[in-house]
């Protein structure tokens, strides 16, 4: 994939995006392993930072400020990054088992993914409580709370259930929140109640009796009620029974207590201690298996248990690190040593916190300032601002890439490359676990060359594609959706697909499993529509590429030309992409970008355009083609070529480009260059009087469209009917972009004609 240079021999995966990880990924963006690819797995590509979350909480900071960029780091480090959710392990194996992905092998593996919470041991609270675990998806429940403590009138009593350090913080956080928020609605603080509930007799029981006086008063000041030997026995809507026999009118509950492991421990046959967690000893290997380890919240050291606190578990990061180098490398590993006392700030939501280390404890605003300093650093350092770490942006990147891309296409498809081939059984690399598929027979392997060569009854497409990302399964995804938007734009049925997976050199069982990897994304998405694929081989090459041959039929209203000339004067101009999203992942490749412009950018690389294509043909579509090429006007000029006197007028406000894009053409294209804007605009009329393109939408010049959406002309009185449906059927940036005038006329303000 992208980035791989040195031949991989181990496979290190790491489960879970928890402090500990960050430690280890930015130790080997210092140090990286080789010979060894790491692979970072995580339910989301953002993870919130547990020591701000109060403080987000609060409202002193924005939730953007307490992001960790998982995709970043991992970049930096040299690390896959795969979002998905872990459902379990396979020890046998040796493989990591996903929800919507096939299983990814490690020799090494490594767990942490933090606490759950264990709510469903209470009737109720599963249902009715607003946990803070997991933090990942902790922002939408609170926007969800939040939206309904606005929408309710009258008074909202809330009880927190849990008071360590943590329920602390948060009903406090909480308080101040909600008041600032009905004093902006012009509603009285007053009408809201808080109750803590805690489970011993005192409050913050891991904390020395000065920090328990100290938060005694502090809550009694701001009218907080506190239960002590409140033990929750049920929650219901509007209540909370207690093992009192009490029961307490509650509107909402938020759970910051009785955490556990996740529930997909108990099956990996891993030994766990009573709460769940993982055992480990002192080296952090887990007790069962010595490929595996934990660290974090997950994980519960044999030999001392330790308090769940990310102050431990940042501690582990550098020792996990370092022992996952050490067995590699077959060394011995050595011992994490807790420190016997750590330092917890705490926050009060007034811009004071609380210190608290032993039988030591401070209050003040220098506190707070404190406590922000060390989180902030904390953030800055994840960040790994490296002056050396991205290419010069002197340069032109992006052209570079174009060039070194076709290049390897021609290598590759010249035969330059000795092949090292598999006999096209696929059942190697679509069966096993999580692979649950098989050959297919809706069209006859032997027959799918011969047909498609029939002229004006088969239709063939060959695509080649290099990898724009790290992930081969995702990568084969894209690809099998790139080439199915042929077929749908042109209102035919793709029947069976052949495959050339370009591989570059390495170990023969970690080729084996990426080409498998590959071939069962490109199954996926063939087999949601109805396409069989009948033959896999393998070149070697520099990077991961694919070349996919497929053969299909035309359906009764398809197009037999690539380029369809039935477009008209009047017809209204459509895409159901926004465009830019190749050049998001070009950029991708030598520059940090944030993980969420990446997320949003591979969702749409998947998305199938079969319903748009439906789309445009039930609303009458004159011409219906896929967006490739280098950019929108160029894809447009070739589309006016096919008829005389006819042009494209395009409104640049309305051509939606993808979240980032922008960004990404301005590291890749250095200022003032205008060479591929020339080599466009050359065949465009414009109204001099107008501003020149690097004003008027310059973006769409330089914006890549491989494996985009599909562009289509609507007669104009169906294309706001048109429009409806498409964001009706989930493409919500699908937009009017122009419209077909008569070639010479000068266009509107704002807009540029494209003519042949």
């Amino acid at each position: 994939m992208p980035g791989e240079k040195a031949t991989v021999v181990r496979d290190v995966v790491l489960v879970g995006g928890g402090h500990s990880h960050l430690g280890v990924l930015r130790c080997l963006a210092r140090q990286p392993l080789a010979g060894v690819r790491l692979t970072l797995i995580s339910i989301d590509s953002h993870t919130p930072y547990s020591g701000m979350l109060p403080g987000y909480v609060a409202g002193h900071y924005r939730y953007e400020q307490t992001l960790i960029d998982l995709r970043c780091l991992a970049r930096y480090a040299g690390a896959r990054c795969y979002v998905d959710e872990v459902i379990g392990i396979d020890r046998e194996s040796r493989q990591v088992l996903c929800r919507d992905r096939p299983p990814v092998s490690y020799d090494m593996l490594s767990i942490n993914i933090g606490s759950t919470p264990h709510s469903d041991a209470v009737p109720g609270a599963a249902e009715y409580a607003t946990p803070v675990k997991p933090i990942a998806r902790f922002n939408e429940r609170w926007l969800r709370l939040l939206d309904r403590v606005r929408s309710r009138p009258a008074v909202t009593t809330f009880a927190v259930v849990g008071a360590g350090a943590g329920g602390v913080e948060m009903i406090l956080a909480m308080q101040h929140r909600l008041r600032c928020e009905l004093r902006a609605l012009g509603r009285s603080p007053d009408d809201l109640r808080f109750h803590l509930l805690s489970a011993s007799a005192e409050i913050l029981p891991r904390h020395n009796a000065g920090v328990r006086r100290c938060f005694d008063r502090l809550l009694a000041e701001r009218n907080v009620i506190v239960h002590r030997a409140a033990v929750v026995t049920r929650v219901l809507p509007g209540s909370v029974g207690l093992s009192s026999g009490d029961s307490l009118a509650i509107d909402e509950v938020v759970w910051v207590t009785q955490a556990g492991g996740a529930p997909w421990l108990r099956e990996s046959a891993l030994s766990l201690d009573g709460s769940g967690f993982i055992e480990v000893r002192n080296t952090l290997q887990t007790v069962s298996d010595p490929l595996i380890f934990a660290a974090g919240d997950c994980a519960a050291l044999v030999s001392s248990p330790l308090e769940k606190s990310g102050v431990f578990a940042v501690r582990q990061g550098e020792v996990l690190a370092a022992n996952l180098r050490r067995l590699a490398f077959g060394q011995p590993l050595q011992d994490y040593r807790p420190q016997p006392r750590c330092l917890a700030l705490i926050g009060t939501s007034d811009e004071q916190a609380v210190a608290s280390r032993g039988g030591m404890y401070a209050r003040g605003h220098w506190v707070w300032l404190w406590k922000s300093w060390i989180d902030r650093r904390f953030m800055d350092r994840l960040a790994m601002r490296s002056a050396g770490s991205g290419a010069s942006a002197t340069g032109s990147p992006m052209a570079d890439l174009d060039e070194a891309q076709t290049s390897e296409a021609r290598c590759v498809l010249a035969g330059w490359a000795v092949p090292a081939t598999r006999d096209g059984s696929l059942d190697s690399f679509l069966g096993g676990p999580g692979g649950g598929a098989t050959l297919r027979t809706s069209l006859p392997p032997d027959t799918g060359g011969a047909s498609a060569a029939q002229a004006g009854e088969r239709i063939r497409t060959v695509d080649f594609l290099v990898a724009p990302v790290d992930d081969p399964w995702l990568f084969g995804r894209m690809a099998a959706a790139h080439v199915l938007s042929e077929f749908f734009a042109r209102g035919g049925e793709a029947q069976a697909a052949q495959i050339l997976v370009v591989v570059p050199p390495g170990c023969e069982r970690k080729i084996a499993g990426d080409v498998a990897a590959v071939c069962r994304g490109v199954d996926k998405e063939l087999q949601a529509s109805g396409c069989a694929l009948t033959a896999v081989r393998t070149v070697s090459g520099s990077e991961f590429a694919v070349v996919l041959v497929t053969d299909g039929r035309p359906g009764p209203r398809a197009q037999t030309s690539r380029l369809p000339v039935g477009i008209r004067e009047g017809d209204v101009l459509m895409v159901n992409k926004p465009i830019g999203i190749p050049t998001l992942l070009a950029a991708h490749r030598r520059f940090p970008l944030p993980g969420r412009y990446i997320d949003e950018a591979l969702r749409l690389l998947v998305e199938s355009n079969q319903g748009a294509a439906s789309c445009f043909r039930e609303h009458g579509a004159t011409a219906c083609i896929r967006l490739e090429g280098f950019g929108l006007p160029e894809q447009l000029t070739a589309l006016v070529s096919r008829v005389g006197g006819l042009a494209a007028e395009i409104d640049t406000a309305a051509v939606p480009v993808a979240d980032g894009a922008a960004m990404a053409l301005a590291l890749l294209l250095p200022r003032g260059s205008r060479r591929d804007v020339h080599r466009v605009w050359g065949s465009a009329d414009r109204n001099p009087s107008e501003p020149g393109p690097e004003k008027t939408g310059a973006t769409l010049f330089r914006m890549g469209l491989t494996a985009g959406g599909l562009l289509a002309s609507v007669p104009g009185t169906r294309a706001a009917g048109c429009l409806r449906v498409l964001r009706a059927l989930g493409y919500t940036r699908a937009a009017s972009v122009g419209r077909v005038r008569a070639a010479g006329s000068y266009p509107e303000h704002g807009r540029f004609l494209i003519s042949s």
